[in-house]
């Protein structure tokens, strides 16, 4: 809402903002020269347009539910890159997080900074069928080292890729 101070931030800039956070690992302070709103707005910002992409990407992200379905998914990976018998490519990634209060080494990690771990997982057709963040505890993604912090479904989770607050990537 605009004020006689300012004018509010507009959904085009709040999904700049989110966009460029996610993609590049902006922290919220440059951001906030970048786009001339302060840190504290932001702060606020990128949950927020996190928590509205997976509300409208909801239907897309499906975690295969019967024996039939799984087939699907193994036959694809077959036809698509002749590589039987996989229901699926993962991927991790560290994000860079601000260690919340009283963390200690919680969310440290191997690479010397505080993060979350993103895992995705994903078809043939790289559509994603799974997405979960985990704590870093000195984590490596493939190691399976970390705890799970929050599932697909909190919506207490950090920011995450294609994920939301509620989780950057739900």
């Amino acid at each position: 809402m605009d004020t006689n101070m300012r004018s509010a931030i507009t959904p085009r800039e709040r999904l700049l903002i989110t966009l460029r956070f996610l993609a590049a690992g902006e922290t919220y302070t440059s951001l906030q020269y970048l786009f001339r709103v302060s840190k504290s707005s932001i702060s606020k910002v990128v949950p927020e347009v996190c928590d509205a992409i997976m509300e409208a990407l909801h239907d897309y992200i499906k975690l295969p539910s019967t024996k039939e379905e799984w087939l699907d998914v193994s036959q694809r990976f077959e036809e698509r890159w002749n590589f039987p018998h996989a229901i699926g490519a993962i991927d991790g990634k560290h994000i860079h997080i601000k260690a919340p209060k009283h963390s200690g080494s919680q969310y440290f990690n191997y690479k010397g900074f505080h993060s979350i771990v993103m895992l995705a997982l994903v078809d043939a057709d790289y559509n994603f069928l799974s997405r979960h963040c985990f704590k870093s505890e000195n984590a490596t993604p493939g190691r399976g080292t970390g705890t799970v912090a929050e599932s697909h479904n909190s919506s207490t989770a950090l920011p995450c890729v294609f994920m939301s607050s509620s989780w950057v990537l739900q």
